[in-house]
């Protein structure tokens, strides 16, 4: 029987071929292979046109016509991803997960990610036929191969999902929820270490239904969702493993959307992710996974499969696509609670905010102007020596060194500096001397002046600080350059976007609360777009996302998904376009989440040939003593990678050196 998602509705790209002949299909196979060469077009065309169940009854029939073993004949005529691709469309789901575990587990190391993936996200029957079919297939029992191959709460947690005993009742006790929930608090958050166990029995055993209730009353209780506390509590393949139950319990199609985004964005294709995901969710999910790629991503899975793959092997991989979601928006049922439950979880975390650079213990002021200047006199610099006292001594700290420095030597550390120092490290350290105002001052004036404005920095810095901070900026740029910050914007840009910014810049929003009636209203205001007039969309617009504070807009914008059934960014890029399109998108990502915004801007510093230093170097000294450990958390957990790692791989010697110490350690 074919899987079906809500209401009864089959939620698969591949269907059921209508007049189908399992021995027509079994000759036209036949003849593809037949002779030298093979019709790779003809094979794809009917491989990726028929359900599993017919592919199996083919590769019988195939049998009793020629004697033959259709996935031998096909593994000898087709190479490579396309090869693979098309063997796996032709076992069993069950076959197939069993052979992507076998060859996750044998050899030198063990693919992880492989295991994770399918037994953090498969039924109780899934399995259970996968159980039997690894038997089957290899002579062996899957959990001994599992015990042998793994080991720690790792091994625990794979072996309690292997047992396909998740409770399946959707009638919840309240009181069970709630002691669930106070358990897994005690066991991590208000504990000294961690009771692995009391998660790996909660999470490995208790109803869908079930957690996703826990989970909230979680997030009530302590402030924050499960995954921060399990990121802050696990390390290593237990927490990924357990943040990978956490996402398929919470919503399965957007654990593989990510998973998917994750396979192909960046340099290269994790094909082998991409084949085990197109082939194992083509007839179950593919649709629900399609319409939350397109909600998170932006672009849809078809386009990205397009761009990233070619041939015959991104032929087959966009029929079982099944289809090109651009009406970028438009949300059905499981995209648009995806959506909702990101503003949920916006609204209610109460987030710590964190740096990585800290005020130094036993701090000497007297003792680093010496050790600066020794650094800096004479020939050569101790560039070294300079980065050791200037990236771990808070701001406060640095300013009484500046005032020391003159005091003791009369000379002006800062002019000190810049004579001794050049290039990407003397804007680093430079950056670093001056105050949070100053220096977002500085940044201001560079985007501002010479040939042609720079509007992503203006939109970075008023679109994402605070009332405070954007009144400090406005003091330091007056005293700097002796002109208003908001003459100067006024004079250098022009239109909606001028609006906009000087609206920021006034450091006027809202500091209040959550106004659930207002926050009604101004949803209303922003979702009628009939009419068709720009200007006064993005008037109403200006009105509420520059003014009313963030507890208020993320209400609105939960209540801008329930009349809408859009996200409040795609709105805005559905209606809008250029500078104002990309500084409201920026003030809804700031509201949303502030650490992914700078996580994908540092990220985007660095990926592919050549770093945006300026962007790299403005982000780690900006947020180094406000988020920068948050950034770096979700910065790992959004690309995979640590934000030291990358910062490693992407610069060098003392700028990188500087930039590694700011960062503040490697996730």
């Amino acid at each position: 029987m074919a899987p079906t998602g809500k209401a009864g509705r089959y939620r698969g790209s591949v269907k059921e071929f209508p007049n189908f002949n399992a021995s027509q299909d079994a000759e036209a196979l036949y003849n593809a292979m037949k002779g030298f060469g093979s019709d790779k077009e003809a094979i794809l065309d009917l491989i990726t046109s028929r359900n599993n169940k017919q592919r199996i009854e083919i590769s019988q029939a195939y049998k009793s016509l020629y004697g033959k073993d259709l996935i031998a004949d096909l593994k000898r005529e087709l190479t490579g991803k396309f090869e693979r691709l098309i063997v796996g469309l032709m076992r069993p789901l069950a076959y197939f997960d069993a052979k992507e575990i076998k060859d996750a587990l044998q050899g030198i190391g063990t693919d992880e990610k492989c295991l994770i993936e399918i037994l953090a996200s498969r039924t109780n029957q899934q399995i259970h036929n996968l159980v039997e079919a690894y038997r089957d297939a290899y002579e062996r029992e899957l959990e001994a191969d599992v015990l042998g191959d793994t080991s720690g709460h790792f091994k625990k947690m794979l072996v309690v999902l292997l047992q396909g005993t998740r409770e399946e009742d959707d009638v919840v006790s309240e009181d069970l929820v709630e002691q669930d929930a106070k358990d897994l608090l005690e066991a991590g958050d208000l504990k000294w270490g961690t009771d692995e166990a009391q998660f790996i029995y909660i999470l490995g055993n208790r109803s869908k239904q079930h957690l996703r209730l826990v989970f909230d009353e979680y997030l009530k209780i302590s402030g924050k969702p499960i995954e921060d506390s399990i990121r802050g509590e696990l390390s290593g393949d237990i927490e990924k493993l357990m943040l990978a139950v956490v996402k398929c319990i919470r919503s399965t199609p957007e654990y593989f959307a990510e998973r998917l985004y994750k396979a192909m964005k960046g340099l290269g294709t994790k094909d082998n992710t991409l084949i085990r995901i197109m082939v194992s969710r083509s007839e179950i999910d593919m649709l629900d996974i399609r319409e939350v790629f397109r909600t998170k991503y932006e672009k849809s899975l078809h386009s990205m499969i397009k761009d990233d793959t070619s041939g015959e092997y991104k032929k087959a991989l966009l029929k079982l696509c099944g289809g090109d979601d651009d009406a970028a928006g438009e949300f059905f049922p499981e995209a648009a609670q995806v959506a909702y439950r990101m503003w949920e979880l916006s609204a209610v975390a109460k987030v710590e905010l964190r740096g990585t650079v800290r005020p130094a213990a036993d701090f000497n002021a007297d003792g680093d102007a010496k050790v600066l200047r020794k650094a800096m006199k004479g020939l050569g610099t101790d560039e070294g020596a300079i980065i050791d006292v200037v990236t771990y001594r808070s701001n406060a700290q640095r300013q009484e060194i500046l005032r020391t420095y003159k005091s003791h030597f009369g000379r002006d550390l800062m002019a000190d500096l810049k004579s001794e120092l050049s290039g990407s490290l003397a804007k680093l350290i430079l950056g670093l001397m001056m105050t949070p105002a100053q220096f977002d001052a500085k940044q201001l004036k560079k985007a501002m002046e010479g040939a042609g404005t720079d509007e992503n920095i203006l939109i970075e810095i008023l679109a994402t600080r605070n009332n405070q901070e954007i009144q400090a900026i406005n003091e330091a740029y007056r005293a700097a350059y002796h002109k208003s910050l908001e003459d100067a914007l006024s004079s250098d840009t022009s239109g909606h976007f001028k609006r906009i910014l000087v609206s920021l810049a006034l450091g006027n929003r809202d500091e209040g609360g959550e106004d659930l009636t207002q926050a009604h209203e101004d949803a209303k205001k922003l979702s009628d777009v009939s009419s068709g007039d720009s200007t006064s969309l993005e008037t109403r617009f200006l009105s509420i996302l520059c003014t009313r504070s963030y507890p208020h807009l993320r209400r609105v914008f939960q209540e801008f998904i329930k009349m809408t059934n859009h996200d409040v960014a795609h709105t805005i890029r559905k209606h809008m376009s250029g500078d104002v399109r990309d500084a409201f998108v920026a003030i809804v990502r700031s509201v949303k989440d502030k650490p992914a915004f700078f996580a994908d801007k540092l990220y985007d510093s660095m990926k592919g040939i050549g770093t945006d230093e300026r962007t790299l170097t403005r982000i780690m000294v900006s947020r180094s003593e406000i988020d920068l450990l948050n950034i770096r958390r979700v910065f790992k957990d959004m690309h995979e990678k640590s934000l030291h790692h990358m910062i490693e791989k992407d610069t060098s010697g003392d700028y990188c050196k500087a930039l590694l110490a700011i960062c503040g350690g490697d996730d």
